[in-house]
């Protein structure tokens, strides 16, 4: 009997061991998923290929919306909107010293636009691509003005037989809204100080004011003057040329029986007419053919710059760092993902800059229209701590630099800006809605008492009486005098000199530098080598300090990743669904844009002047 049941035992022993063996087997093997999931391979670079870049959407300074959200719309196939403008200067500036990339390919096809700013960031890494002594070719099906803006910093540009190239200047429309607001009875209460202040005329006006129409005029000439110069000097053109052809386009194509593309070729925009397999021929002659493609061999940027990354030396810890922070997009009270800046978000990088002992000196690089003035505050109170520290504070404006952009730009030692950027917008405005008329069409009526003048005075019901007007105005003056004052010491300027060149009115980076709201015209990487020089530094690295996602966030994003692809891979209707939703996106957006700017109780420095 014992050696039965020792049998027994062993047999026992043998099952929990083969037990635990299966347990830890599938483990592995879901650790090992895991790893496959959260791993990134690394391209290879062939010894001889083209840099293809290709650009999708937007070329942005800071990819909008958190991670999770990004890499969702990629699996659902909608593609990218956006495109870190970034990834494509490194790439470009790495290529330029690979020995495996003797030519670069710029395709337009999917790049949907970018202000002229960061366009004048791409141009100077693909000069200094071409100033060693390599190639760069452009085709695009049709160019729109930034897509050839891009093209032109090519040697040779192509465009289709069935294209065009179709420039057509600046411009800014906007919707007003004071008509509709009429007929529904809303009464829309706006508060503004500066007379150039135009962010509240949607609400009050049926059109653009004098004031306003004066602005633009002066600010969208400015940056068309400096994009007929960039371009004459891109393509080795007489300085009207550009302007002769847009004027002349629409009689030639009627006129003379010309094509699109031979009206370009013949007015230099373009090097010549050619299909893409064209272009694709000569290319392969360069760096040969992708058998498994039919066209020239290639690296993509989003590939490439991978394999820069990862093939570049991790520095030492203790190299001094420029550290850059990017504020990009709307200026909103607290925490924002990346594409806005979030007051408390934003702070706290900058806090973070500032106790880093090996970051030497910070790089802050504007791209924002503005927005609340509260968190507008609580970044200028963080920058006022780093520049206490000892801390070199270098500004880099992008596109857009305008109201609250402006306000956090105006302490730093020194300000960088564009030709083309649009900045200043120097003032305040609130706007309070009242629905008392819209309740009174429906047969709803308030009535009540309260116990001082101001009781009920702001509420949203009831129309806004006299005493609730003057403290909002009050309110309104006394920020922009504040705004003034951030300005006065950040510029050295007395509040008077301010306040002429303020009172809301918006500028190109040519006049900002000519009225001191900027000290230098010149990119982004002007600004970190000012900033390296503020701090004393010949050897340095650049860090973008931004904030990363945790080891489980990186596992939630690639399991989330993964399912909605399962899922998609057998649901045509939700891709149709998906796709129409896209369509309603800019209405969408005008109306959360809308909906931000009339949170209860916040001053507002915002600039309505994007330009594309």
């Amino acid at each position: 009997m014992r050696s039965i049941g020792a049998v027994l035992l062993a047999i026992g022993r043998g099952l929990d061991w083969l037990r635990k063996f299966l347990h830890l087997i599938l483990l592995l093997l879901i650790f090992g998923f895991i790893a496959g999931a959260l791993r990134v391979s690394i391209p290879s670079v062939p010894p001889r290929a083209a840099l293809l870049v290709a650009p999708e959407g937007e070329i942005v300074d800071q990819l909008s919306g958190d991670p999770i959200e990004r890499a969702i719309a990629q699996a659902q196939g909608v593609g990218r909107s956006e495109t870190l403008v970034w990834d494509l200067t490194d790439s470009i500036r790495a290529a330029a010293k690979d020995p495996r990339i003797p030519v670069l390919v710029i395709d337009t096809e999917y790049f949907t636009g970018a202000g002229q700013p960061t366009l004048e960031e791409l141009a100077q890494a693909i000069h200094e691509f071409r100033n060693a002594g390599k190639k760069v070719i452009a085709y695009g099906r049709a160019y729109e003005q930034a897509q050839y803006y891009l093209a032109a910093q090519a040697d040779e540009v192509y465009v289709d037989p069935f294209g065009v190239v179709l420039i057509d200047g600046y411009e800014s429309y906007q919707w007003f809204w004071k008509e509709l607001i009429d007929k529904v009875g809303l009464e829309i209460n706006v508060f503004r100080a500066g007379v150039y202040k135009s962010a509240v005329e949607p609400f009050s006006r049926k059109d653009m004011s004098p004031e306003a129409r004066e602005e633009a005029s002066q600010y969208l000439n400015s940056l068309w003057t400096s994009y007929q110069t960039a371009m004459a000097r891109a393509r080795k053109l007489e300085p009207n040329a550009l302007s002769g052809y847009v004027a002349t386009l629409a009689n030639r194509m009627a006129d003379s029986g010309e094509t699109p593309a031979q009206i370009a070729l013949k007015a230099g925009l373009v090097t010549g007419v050619k299909t893409r397999l064209e272009v694709e021929k000569q290319v392969i002659d360069l760096v040969g053919e992708d058998e498994s493609t039919g066209s020239f061999k290639a690296v993509p940027v989003e590939d490439y710059i991978r394999v820069v990354r990862a093939e570049k030396k991790l520095h030492p810890d203790g190299t001094p760092k420029i550290g850059v922070v990017v504020a990009a997009g709307e200026i909103l009270d607290g925490d924002q993902p990346p594409g806005t800046i979030g007051g408390s978000s934003t702070a706290r990088l900058i806090r973070e800059a500032r106790l880093d002992d090996d970051v030497k000196a910070v790089v802050l690089r504007v791209d924002s229209p503005g927005g609340s003035m509260l968190a507008a505050e609580e970044i200028y109170r963080e920058i006022q701590a780093l520049k206490a520290a000892g801390k070199p504070l270098v500004v880099s404006m992008g596109d857009l630099a305008a109201s609250g952009g402006y306000y956090i730009s105006a302490p730093a030692d020194e300000i960088f800006a564009s030709p083309a950027t649009i900045t200043g917008s120097i003032g305040i405005f609130a706007i309070l809605p009242t629905a008392g008329k819209t309740l009174g069409k429906l047969g709803i009526n308030v009535d009540g008492v309260g116990t001082t003048p101001l009781s009920g005075q702001l509420r949203l019901d009831r129309p806004l009486g006299e005493p609730a007007k003057k403290f909002l105005q009050a309110t309104i003056q006394r920020a922009y005098e504040e705004f003034l004052g951030r300005v006065s010491e950040g510029r050295g300027k007395s509040r008077d000199e301010v306040d002429a060149v303020a009172q809301g009115r918006v500028w190109s980076g040519v006049e900002a530098r000519r009225l001191g709201l900027v000290d230098q015209l010149g990119s982004f990487d002007d600004a970190v080598k000012a900033a390296a020089a503020r701090a004393s530094l010949e050897n340095y690295v650049v860090d973008f300090i931004e904030p990363s996602l945790s080891w489980a966030q990186e596992l939630a994003l690639q399991v989330r990743v993964m399912a909605i692809k399962a899922f998609l891979r057998f649901d045509g209707p939700t891709k149709r669904l998906l796709r129409m939703a896209e369509t309603l996106d800019p209405l969408q957006k005008e109306v959360e844009r809308l909906g931000r700017m009339s949170v209860p109780n916040r001053l507002y420095a915002y600039c309505f002047c994007s330009v594309r």
